[in-house]
This record gives C-alpha cells, structure tokens and sequence, in this order.
C-alpha cells in the first residue's frame, strides 16, 4: 500500500532536527510522497529549500493562510509569484480562502479582518487564474462566503481542493457539482465527526484525497500525540472501512487523484 500525504506542514519537524526520522517512519507505514503546505512568508523558503533536496519525495505550495493575513497582507502576497518560476516552483497555490472561527472578539476588529481576508483570498485567486496551478482552500465557518468568492474568480472549479474538509455531505455535494473536491483528515476518525464520514462517502472515491494536516488533528488512535505523516495510514484505514473498499483499493485511488490533480510527475 502506497499513500500521497497531500498536506502536511514539514518545518516544525525541520527545525526541531526531527525531518528524517518523521520521514522514515512514513515510508515504513507506506507514505511515499509528501506535499508541505506553505501559509506564510516564514515557511515558503524552507518548504522550497526542502523540496530541492528531497526531490521526488517532498513537493511543496505557496500561499498566505487567512489566519496570517492583517493590515501588511499585500506585501506577503506580492512575493508569491516569484515562487512559481523554475526551477523547484511549488505544485499549488495555497493554503488560502477564509477563516471566520479565529477572528478576534471585538466585533469592530472582526469586521476588519474579515475585509483583509477577502481582499488577500481574491487576489490569490486571481493569481491562480493567471498561473492556472491547482489551489488549496482553507474555509471554516465561511463556505457560502467561500463559494462565492471561488465562483467570482471564474476560476476553473477542477483545480480546486477544500482542504481538512469539515463541513457536511450537502456541501461536499455542492462542491462536487460545480467541480470541485475535498481532501480529508484524521477528524474523519473522530467518534463525533459522523456528518464528515457521510461527506466522504457522498464524495466517493473518484477524487479523494488524504492529508494528516499534521502537526495538527492526530487521528483515532493516536489523538494526544503530535500528528505526523505516518499517521495516514490510520486514516486511509477508517476511510476505507467507511467506504466499505479495501485499504488496498482506497490507496490506488487517492494516489493516483492526488498525483493527477497536483499533476506529480
């Protein structure tokens, strides 16, 4: 069995001396390839560095996290360009879209973030448009906002992934028709997440794709530990039961929709 992380965050594990011992225990639970999903400025440099040197194994993407976005957004976001010309240019744009869970309190700051939000997720868009590169969408608490604004770029529904997918099966059903697709965490092994599992397999298995989203949502058994990339050999396993497939056949078809959709040579 042979399995693509398509979204990982690598640099905690980087700059703690702990990348190759993470990757290896990967490869021993059949995690072969591994996409770095870059946020902001800090890490869009090493995730390029990293794929340099472990070509053909990392692959990495450039975007500016809503979470990351304030007054200076356009400064990051104007860098993001550059990035994407060869050689070592990142498989996608992203993670990028909108975040309404983590605004600030004060209802008048709230207000401001969620405009600098907007303004730095169209502009990105457009970006992609221009690029035309797969994209990573980050939306929680904003999908009719998030669909909408998707649906104002006139960007190509096909070249995008709503990332760490929370929301429902009516959603993903949205997003499926207008040509879109979900990638899915550990929080589908959550005892608590049975709207997520009847999201995946409303989807199906003709675009899944699997992501551990570490260092983040460990999943079942292993919550309370740091999350890492081996661990999506336990997601793979409860999708495929949820699926009612084998972990054999759930493998086949994420690797080979991940490799088309980020186009993974």
């Amino acid at each position: 069995m042979q399995l693509i992380d398509s979204h990982c965050h690598l640099l905690g594990f980087k700059d703690k001396g702990e990348l190759e011992p993470v990757l290896a225990r990967a490869v021993e639970a059949g995690v072969q390839r591994f996409i770095t999903v870059g946020t902001s400025p800090r890490d869009w440099v090493p995730y390029r560095e990293m794929h340099a040197a472990y070509r053909g194994q990392i692959d990495y993407t450039v975007g500016l996290h809503p979470c990351y976005v304030d007054a200076e957004w356009n400064d990051a976001a104007s860098q993001i360009s550059t990035f994407f010309m060869p050689p070592n240019g990142p498989v996608a744009l992203g993670e990028i879209g909108l975040d309404y869970f983590h605004l600030p309190k004060d209802p008048l700051q709230a207000g401001e973030v969620m405009i600098y939000q907007e303004d730095a997720f169209r502009q990105q868009l457009m970006l992609a448009c221009e690029l035309d590169c797969p994209v990573i969408i980050h939306s929680r608490n904003a999908f009719e906002d998030t669909v909408r604004m998707i649906n104002e770029s006139n960007i190509n529904w096909s070249r995008i992934v709503f990332h760490c997918f929370t929301y429902g099966p009516t959603e993903i059903k949205q997003i499926n028709q207008l040509g879109g697709r979900a990638s899915f965490t550990g929080v589908v092994t959550y005892k608590n997440a049975p709207d997520i599992r009847e999201a995946l397999r409303t989807q199906g298995t003709e675009c899944l794709m699997l992501e551990t989203d570490c260092p983040y949502l460990s999943p079942e058994p292993h919550r309370g530990k740091p999350n890492e990339p081996a661990y999506l050999a336990a997601i793979a396993q409860r999708c495929a039961e949820a699926l009612a497939i084998t972990p054999e056949e759930l493998a086949a078809h994420t690797t080979a929709n991940t490799q088309a959709f980020f186009n993974l040579s």
